[in-house]
């Protein structure tokens, strides 16, 4: 039997909201250089694509607790994540944040 224990992760950076129509359209969407010290939470959300985007974000899928249900590392401008039908909202990050704060499926998110 195995058992995964999660952990609390605590982002040090500046989180905006996406959470209406026009906020959560435009994302990231006009930004000419790639997010260092800041991210994006879009609720409700639960998929992304990156047409038009100009650089790769790791993206984190939550639950309606912050509860880290999928993530994906460096995605790539044109590139798109289907529904995750267990995410309430995504939370967009700069590409490295993912493996640096060691962010795994399971884990609670405190934005």
């Amino acid at each position: 039997m195995l058992f995964l224990k999660s952990k609390m992760i605590t982002l040090q950076m500046n989180i905006k909201l996406a959470n209406n129509f026009w906020k959560r359209l435009k994302g990231l969407l006009f930004y000419k250089k790639p997010i260092t010290e800041e991210g994006l939470l879009i609720t409700p959300c639960n998929s992304v694509h990156m047409f038009f985007m100009r650089f790769p974000i790791d993206v984190v899928f939550l639950d309606r607790k912050n509860q880290v249900v999928k993530v994906v590392s460096e995605l790539k401008p044109w590139r798109m994540i289907p529904p995750v039908h267990s995410a309430h909202s995504t939370l967009e990050l700069p590409v490295g944040t993912i493996a640096n704060s060691n962010i795994c499926v399971g884990d609670s998110i405190n934005l």
